[in-house]
């Protein structure tokens, strides 16, 4: 099941805005898809294959009734035929019946959640699959496979207490150690912010897996950073990377790790290399790189160099951001004039006048009072936190 909403970890950076933090795919997503046809496919639900032969729960000795057989074998073929909403109309009339037995109607109540899910009514399914687990009435096969199923469910409606309880209850009394079915418990902790507890169950999922999707170490990467342990998501990312040397995402994500983990020169290093093979394609990467730069030592070149890159592709916006970043750059390594270019076109593009009394200041030290003066008055009529600041330079005589 997917959980809908996706972490980003920010890092404070100089230019704070800039950065997404780890990109965090969806650990289970790739079951979505087959998901409902796998569920609508799975018509055999007794089957002689044990699949919880460790179970805690004594499988129940009772039976289909002889009043119900016929109303039963109706359901079953109508369920076949992909008849769902006759199969809803034959399994509540089994449920109401009195003379149906706990298994008719935990039965009925299996089938009907099932039609009820692939019919796209979730609430009803939810209340089939509860009444089903309350009856207690189904083999270990079905009451789990019931259990496992409603707890997605209410994963999937954001419902995590509920869901959480139930997964907790599967694994206990089953004894399942799937690997895909630890990975659904383990984003629904990362979900609800409970990262320490995320990091051991999707330990435990990747280790049982002969091959764990790289979505897998993606979490677990993401759990650790946000459990703050920066080292051991290094060590994760480094490890996707190396994995993926091709995959963008996984690149990404390690320099947002480097990032965290203030290794500047690492991070630059990650990126630069995607932006020579010109896989850098979003506003957003080109942002994360300049502002990689802009919080190393001596790297001011390099912000100028990138952001001029990223405007002239069109790919960065010639927003305030950018251009204060660019001015900043410029002022430091004494290319003032370029300097003052980069303020004029951040001014005017910000919230407040306080990028207009920096120009003002820059424009006074170089002799330009005239100019000086109109951007201090620019300054006020936008609003800044000090008013006599911008004064003292507008009244210069």
């Amino acid at each position: 099941m997917i959980f809908r909403s996706h972490k980003q970890a920010v890092l404070s950076v100089l230019i704070a805005t800039a950065l997404g933090g780890v990109v965090v795919a969806d650990a289970v997503a790739q079951s979505r898809s087959s998901d409902r046809s796998e569920r609508r496919g799975n018509k055999e639900s007794a089957k002689a294959e044990v699949l919880f032969p460790e179970a805690t729960r004594q499988e129940p000795s009772v039976k289909a009734s002889s009043k119900m057989g016929g109303k039963l074998q109706k359901l079953f073929a109508a369920y076949n035929k992909d008849e769902y909403a006759e199969t809803r109309t034959l399994a509540d009339e089994i449920i109401a019946a009195e003379g149906a037995n706990e298994y008719d109607k935990a039965v009925a109540n299996q089938l009907a959640s099932q039609a009820a899910y692939n019919l796209d009514d979730i609430p009803a399914a939810k209340n089939y699959l509860q009444q089903a687990i309350n009856l207690n009435a189904l083999d270990n096969n079905g009451h789990y496979q019931a259990l496992l199923m409603l707890a997605q469910l209410q994963l999937q409606d954001d419902q995590y207490a509920e869901g959480l309880a139930n997964l907790d209850k599967y694994f206990a009394e089953s004894k399942s150690n799937k690997p895909e079915e630890l990975v659904i418990k383990g984003q629904a902790l990362y979900q609800t912010e409970k990262y320490a507890e995320a990091i051991p169950v999707l330990k435990a999922a990747i280790a049982a897996s002969p091959e764990p999707k790289d979505t897998w170490n993606q979490l677990l990467m993401a759990s650790y950073a946000e459990a703050g342990q920066t080292g051991e998501a290094v060590k994760e990312a480094e490890a996707l990377a190396a994995k993926n040397p091709a995959d963008k995402k996984a690149q990404l994500n390690l320099a947002s790790m480097y990032m965290q983990a203030d290794q500047m020169d690492k991070a630059a290093a990650v990126m630069d290399k995607l932006r020579a093979a010109g896989q850098l394609t979003e506003e957003r990467e080109y942002k994360q790189l300049y502002s990689i730069y802009a919080n190393t030592e001596n790297k001011e070149r390099d912000v100028i160099a990138v952001i001029n890159e990223g405007l002239e592709k069109g790919i960065l916006k010639p927003d305030h951001q950018a251009y204060l970043a660019l001015a900043q750059s410029y002022y430091y390594t004494e290319q003032v004039p370029q300097a003052i270019d980069a303020w004029q076109k951040a001014a005017p593009l910000s919230k407040d006048g306080e990028t207009y009394l920096n120009l003002a200041r820059v424009l006074h030290a170089e002799g330009r009072i005239p100019e000086a003066k109109q951007a201090a008055r620019d300054a006020k009529a936008k609003g800044i936190r000090n008013p006599a600041d911008a004064d003292k330079i507008i009244n210069l005589k």
